[in-house]
């Protein structure tokens, strides 16, 4: 197997895809963002970032493009060797996005864990 990305909750990591999307929904502004990561040797590389509409918080980054009603950029952020993901409960989960399929993070994560195990997750790369 090659290198793709994990979802480190607890002692528990979960496997996902070699390139994925996070996506999750303003709270406030209810506006979807998406990230689209992929796991590298040097780490995590977010690839672009598309968010609808702008406001409350949710400007579109520098550069960015309108494209099918997203804003669309290519930040360059250097490779990440972790990010942490809050999961607060007063929101939506996270979406996690592979092969064009969409679910939400509690139905990756381990169900026998305590909640206080599940905040926050980290993402990294594994084996």
């Amino acid at each position: 197997m090659g290198l793709v990305a994990c979802l480190a909750a607890g002692s528990h990591l979960v496997r996902l895809a070699a390139v994925f999307t996070l996506a999750w929904t303003h709270s406030v502004q209810k506006s979807e963002w998406r990230e689209t990561w992929r796991a590298t040797p040097a780490g995590l590389v977010l690839d672009a970032v598309r968010v609808e509409g702008s406001g409350a918080g949710m400007e579109p980054p520098d550069g960015a493009v309108l494209e099918g009603g997203f804003y669309v950029a290519h930040p360059t952020l250097p490779p990440q060797a972790q990010v942490l993901l809050r999961r607060s409960g007063a929101t939506t989960d996270w979406r996690v996005c592979m092969e064009g399929h969409c679910r939400p993070m509690r139905e990756l994560l381990p169900t026998d864990l305590e909640p206080a195990d599940l905040d926050p997750v980290r993402l990294t790369t594994c084996e």
